[in-house]
């Protein structure tokens, strides 16, 4: 049994906090509203009244907080940073890897390990520990030494390389997320204003090479205009969406594909749709209203 803290119980840490506690490890957990964290403390987890509580009961912390001004006020805020030292902190939420490196620094200058471990899957992959964890780690024993602890969330934990390029990597596959959902929305506003049979579309896209799991888990919501009960919010895929403009910038890449991409979540999080599923921001391309209002 491992003594493992947790930092942030949001959508993906509430099930990832129970996947380290199938695997036999003892939890201890702090979020920002304790409300949050509940359903672990119910299961069994300790609640700690602060981010340096949880680290002073710890071994191992792990992080899924949703942004770096989070870790900063949490993890890097001088109570905790006090206690760092020992302790060995695993950044599992998505961040910019110049961010992550900059996490990395702090941790290490106050003492302490660091490995960044993002995962891709959503709410029903943490419940199932059926991740795909993509791990970045200076040093190849760090992977070692916790490959075995990443199996909780996957059984098929990946070192990457260096710290940076698994948060590389994690932007990577979120920005195709954001992209290829735009695209098809695109598509089906546009059959769907002109009548084609949305059946037919599907059956064609799905004998193709153009076809993506993705359109079908997000079709139903789309169709419906059934946003509710999101596994990502419209909000965290514009987080990442210009997270990952920010990572291409000081990578010298051309982002700018992006940028319409970024305008259409911003219009369905300024109509009020930033806590529902991402699938949303089909709701920003032109033809929704009309096909929702069964004018197909």
């Amino acid at each position: 049994m491992t003594q493992v803290g947790l930092l942030g119980t949001g959508l993906m840490g509430v099930p990832m906090g129970e996947a380290l506690m199938r695997a036999g490890h003892a939890l201890h957990v702090h979020n920002r509203t304790r409300e949050r964290a509940q359903p672990l403390i119910d299961a069994g987890a300790r609640w700690c009244d602060s981010p340096a509580a949880v680290l002073d009961a710890s071994e191992v912390v792990v992080l899924m907080l949703s942004d770096r001004v989070a870790i900063e006020a949490t993890l890097l805020s001088d109570e905790a940073r006090a206690v760092i030292g020992g302790r060995t902190v695993m950044q599992m939420g998505t961040i910019a890897p110049n961010e992550s490196r900059a996490v990395r620094d702090a941790v290490v200058s106050a003492g302490g390990a660091y490995l960044e471990a993002p995962v891709l899957g959503s709410i029903p992959e943490a419940k199932a520990s059926k991740l795909l964890v993509m791990v970045g780690a200076d040093q190849p024993t760090q992977f070692g030494q916790w490959r075995e602890f990443f199996t909780a969330f996957g059984p098929n934990p990946v070192h990457v390389g260096a710290v940076g390029q698994a948060a590389a990597l994690k932007l990577a596959f979120n920005q195709l997320i954001a992209s290829l959902t735009t695209a098809f929305s695109l598509s089906l506003a546009l059959i769907r204003r002109e009548g084609v049979s949305v059946e037919l579309f599907m059956e064609m896209l799905r004998e193709s090479a153009l076809y993506a799991p993705t359109f079908d888990k997000k079709l139903e919501r789309m169709l419906k205009s059934d946003f509710s009960n999101p596994n990502f919010p419209v909000k965290h895929m514009l987080k990442d969406v210009n997270l990952v403009a920010l990572a291409a910038r000081e990578a010298g890449v051309d982002a700018g594909l992006l940028e319409p991409v970024r305008k259409n979540l911003e219009r369905v999080m300024a109509r009020g749709h930033g806590d529902e599923d991402y699938s949303a921001l089909y709701l920003g391309i032109g033809a929704a209203e009309k096909s929702a209002n069964g004018q197909d």
